[in-house]
C-alpha cells in the first residue's frame, strides 16, 4: 500500500507532536524548529503546519487564513475501542462525543490539542 498523506493545520506543533507520539503511537520523522512536524503510523504520513509556516500554512489569495478544527478527519482503527478510550481519557484526552454504535461499527470522536478530530473506529466483526 503507499504512503497516505494528511496535513492538519494547528496551533502548536509541539503539543501535537506529544499527543499523537504520546497517546496514539506516532513516530516522528522530521520535526525542525519552524511550526512543521511530519509523522507516521502505518502507511500514514501526518503533516502538522503552524498557520504561517511553509507553504501549505499561508494565506490564500483572498486573504483566507488556514485555521485548525472543523469537521474533517482521519480514521484510526482499533480492536478494542473501549479499552482505547479509557486509557486515552486516563491520560487526560478530550472527545468529542461518547461511543457510537452503528451498523458499520463503533466510533467515538477524538480531539487533538488544535482541536482537529480524530475518528477511533472499530469495526464490526
Amino acid at each position: 500500500m503507499e504512503t497516505v498523506p494528511v496535513r492538519y493545520i494547528v496551533n502548536d506543533v509541539t503539543a501535537c507532536v506529544k499527543f499523537y507520539t504520546e497517546l496514539l503511537g506516532f513516530d516522528i520523522i522530521m520535526n525542525p524548529p519552524n511550526g512543521f512536524a511530519m509523522l507516521s503510523k502505518g502507511n500514514l504520513r501526518l503533516f502538522l503546519n503552524e498557520p504561517g509556516a511553509g507553504g501549505a500554512g499561508q494565506s490564500m489569495p483572498d486573504g483566507v487564513a488556514p485555521t485548525p478544527g472543523g469537521w474533517n478527519r482521519l480514521q484510526l482503527q482499533t480492536n478494542n475501542l473501549e479499552a482505547v478510550i479509557t486509557r486515552l481519557k486516563g491520560k487526560g484526552a478530550n472527545f468529542r462525543n461518547e461511543l457510537v454504535s452503528a451498523k458499520a461499527g463503533n466510533q467515538v470522536l477524538l480531539l487533538d490539542p488544535a482541536g482537529n478530530l480524530i475518528e477511533l473506529f472499530e469495526p464490526k466483526d
